[in-house]
């Protein structure tokens, strides 16, 4: 959000996280390179707190639903205050992608989605990503700007699956436009439905680990986000 919000008292310094980081990086066991790999990024600046504790809860189902098509690797990454943003190393347990999201807060500050589909492209040209997932509320960039960002993200077959919470006019518009580009997917949630989170990151998780069978086949059993998700995906229409 804009830097008129309040910052929520932060739980860790920026020093803190970054070591937190380096020590996780040095200690994290890699997963065999054909797990899907999933590039999970959330807005965390001031009015975000909520959906970062319910996104902390949620990623321990995110790897459970991808447990049986052949596992899941996820990196963090989200940015916070002014010009601040970090990225995980890839993980492929829960328990240290909770320890790490437990440890940060959001901070007042303004949007860096063209900075995650720019870190998501440097990913994807080193290894595969399966899909880039975004959780945010608002946009404070210029469009024509994302969709040039998009545009290069997608010549990775990178699909990025826009969750927008709220009912902002400008970052809805950006997020299907970044979702029609690279061939992802655009849903709104919002507070009154807390559910609608979990079951669509699950859905993701299941896409990247297997792809678009495997996405239709976990729909079949769904809720109705799930299964519009599903056919969004399956048309190409991407929003």
């Amino acid at each position: 959000m804009n830097g008129n919000q309040k910052s929520l008292t932060p739980t860790a310094s920026t020093a803190e996280v970054d070591s937190f980081l380096r020590k996780l990086d040095a200690g994290v066991t890699r997963a065999p390179q054909t797990r899907g790999r999933l590039l999970f990024a959330l807005d965390a600046t001031g009015s975000r707190q909520a959906t970062w504790d319910r996104a902390a809860h949620i990623q321990a189902e995110m790897f459970l639903a991808a447990q049986g098509l052949g596992g899941l690797k996820i990196q963090l990454c989200f940015y916070r205050g002014y010009g601040e943003f970090k990225a995980s190393p890839w993980l492929s347990e829960a328990a240290p992608l909770l320890r790490m999201m437990s440890s940060v807060s959001c901070r007042a500050g303004e949007t860096q989605i063209g900075r995650v589909l720019q870190h998501a492209r440097n990913e994807a040209q080193s290894q595969r990503v399966s899909a880039l997932v975004f959780v945010g509320d608002c946009c404070e960039e210029a469009p024509d700007a994302l969709a040039a960002r998009a545009g290069q993200l997608a010549a990775f077959g990178v699909p990025a699956f826009m969750f927008h919470e709220g009912g902002d006019l400008r970052a809805a518009a950006a997020f299907q436009e970044i979702a029609r580009l690279t061939g992802g997917a655009y849903s709104r949630f919002d507070a009154s439905s807390p559910d609608a989170l979990r079951q669509l990151l699950c859905a993701v998780a299941v896409y990247a680990a297997g792809g678009g069978p495997a996405l239709l086949r976990h729909a079949a059993s769904a809720g109705g986000a799930v299964k519009q998700l599903a056919h969004r995906m399956a048309g190409g229409e991407g929003g």
